[in-house]
């Protein structure tokens, strides 16, 4: 797959199960089935053998459908687990070091919230897709400042990347983000935080990209 034709459609990334749901890897291979185009591993805590374990094996399942696998912050982890390709935020290794750690050949994002001249610099040190958020305010980073929807439209304008909407997108509201201009849109709580993944990818899918002819497995 090419960096930029990998990010599209729908983009699950990773939480923690609920007690009586479903595993981390059922969950990932429900939304995955439903046609989720890319998967990021998110795992903050210090469990190094579990990480890798869970990374491999999300990669495996990605492979099996057809879907990047992204990891979040953690370079060497990506390398690791052969994923598609690792996301950098304000607060991660740098752009430019994670572009040099990962060869020309994996896949780089880099979170740019509202800020255009933060994208400007991301392309400048090679990054591969851009993501912006939070669109709406978000349960997974309640404190995270507002992007507006107009910054999809014109990040595309200036920028030749894909470009990532992330934030408080749920059902009800994803057919706005993607006529706004987004490419592909990220969620967490709205698939991972659903009872059933499956139709919950099925749901926002259908309303998001339907029209768009976003390809399912």
């Amino acid at each position: 797959m090419t960096a930029a034709g990998s990010v599209t459609g729908l983009y699950a990334i990773t939480a923690p199960r609920r007690a009586g749901q479903s595993g981390l890897l059922d969950a990932a291979a429900a939304t995955l089935g439903a046609g989720a185009r890319v998967l990021q591993y998110r795992d903050k805590s210090d469990d190094a053998d579990r990480r890798l374990t869970e990374a491999t094996a999300l990669a495996a399942l990605c492979r099996q459908h057809g879907a990047a696998f992204i990891v979040n912050d953690d370079v060497d982890l990506a390398l690791q687990a052969n994923a598609d390709g690792v996301h950098v935020g304000r607060d991660d290794a740098g752009v430019a070091r994670a572009r040099s750690a990962l060869g020309p050949g994996r896949v780089l994002g880099v979170s740019c919230y509202a800020d255009l001249d933060r994208a400007g610099a991301a392309v400048e040190a090679g990054a591969d897709y851009l993501a912006f958020g939070s669109v709406y305010p978000s349960p997974t980073k309640p404190q995270a400042g507002l992007a507006p929807l107009d910054i999809l439209a014109e990040a595309r304008r200036r920028f030749a990347l894909p470009v990532v909407a992330i934030g408080g997108i749920t059902a009800d509201n994803i057919g706005e983000v993607t006529a706004a201009g987004a490419d592909a849109v990220a969620v967490v709580d709205a698939v991972f935080g659903a009872d059933d993944p499956r139709s919950a990818t099925a749901a926002l899918i259908h309303r998001g990209f339907s029209t768009q002819g976003t390809p399912s497995s």
